[in-house]
């Protein structure tokens, strides 16, 4: 999709969003579609965009998944997530409602930021501001982006990690097929696991490097421990988007998964994920940040991403 296409389809359907940097080396963000952002090398949109979402609004009739990539409150499920505040899975009306605002512009960085009323399985409120600190820049052959994603917390009460989990988690989008593949270095035992359904048949290690067939065709996905230190989309067209994440100290990663609330979380923290979806042609490289044993007023729980796209799309 061509990015002015992408800006017309938002400005026919009444939902703001800015270019940030240039058709050549830019990021689109839809402040009125989650402060969803869609990366743009020489003119090509390279995240996969979802045109009924533009179009339309999600509510109970179901979840359209905008593509791009998002941010999102971790984790998804067990008693202290944010999708079963109701009981069933959906994703918070905070997240999909959010009408995000630009607060500082350049002529290729900007500072989104957007106010959320949070309920995790519990029933417990916690308000917090979303921030989205855009940069991107050319790089040889492709496009970096660096990404700020972050929480603050803007309630009154401090809270432990016994009744509230919380940390920045960002989902980047790309549409998959045969040949695609997200690759990571081995970083010992234990550095790779399922989080729901077992994924052995669609991954292997191989001279240190594990490869995960990532088509779109097999729903799963994998939690990724502090030692990676990267993890890389390939596509057959030669486009590479590789992400690497840093959190500040005393963060420590959580639990993101997608687990029943009647569950607790799992002691393994993930700092990367990869999620593959079954049958819609679509996969995501995820990378969140952590938290504090204690969540005091004024808190502010970060994740800096920095994403490059070379290769395909990516160099025209």
């Amino acid at each position: 999709m061509r990015v002015q296409h992408l800006l017309d389809l938002f400005a026919a359907h009444h939902k703001r969003a800015i270019l940030i940097g240039s058709p050549e080396a830019g990021v689109v963000a839809g402040l009125d579609l989650e402060g969803r952002l869609y990366a743009v090398a020489r003119g090509e949109v390279l995240n996969r965009v979802n045109e009924a979402a533009v179009a339309g609004h999600s509510g109970p009739a179901g979840y359209l998944n905008p593509g791009g990539d998002g941010l999102w409150p971790a984790p998804e499920g067990t008693r202290l997530g944010y999708t079963y505040a109701t009981g069933a899975w959906r994703v918070s009306p905070a997240v999909t409602g959010a009408r995000y605002l630009v607060a500082s512009t350049t002529a290729t960085s900007a500072e989104l930021a957007a106010d959320l009323d949070l309920i995790n399985a519990q029933g417990l409120g916690i308000p917090v501001r979303a921030g989205r600190a855009v940069s991107v820049r050319p790089i040889r052959g492709g496009i970096e982006i660096v990404c700020e994603e972050s929480f603050t917390y803007l309630g009154v009460r401090t809270l432990t990690r016994q009744e509230c989990l919380l940390a920045a988690w960002t989902l980047s989008q790309f549409d998959c097929g045969p040949g695609c593949e997200t690759v990571f270095p081995d970083s010992g035992p234990g550095c790779v696991w399922d989080l729901y359904a077992p994924s052995d048949a669609h991954r292997r290690l191989e001279d240190g490097l594990w490869r995960v067939r990532t088509a779109g065709d097999a729903r799963f996905q994998l939690g990724l421990a502090a030692s990676v230190p990267w993890i890389e989309f390939r596509r057959p067209d030669g486009l590479r988007v590789r992400r690497s994440a840093t959190v500040p100290p005393g963060q420590p990663f959580i639990d993101i998964a997608d687990r029943p609330p009647q569950e607790g979380p799992d002691p393994r923290g993930s700092r990367y994920s990869i999620y593959n979806d079954g049958g819609n042609g679509f996969m995501e490289i995820e990378a969140a940040g952590g938290m504090p044993e204690v969540l005091a007023p004024g808190a502010r729980l970060a994740v800096t991403v920095t994403t490059r796209f070379t290769g395909g799309a990516a160099v025209g």
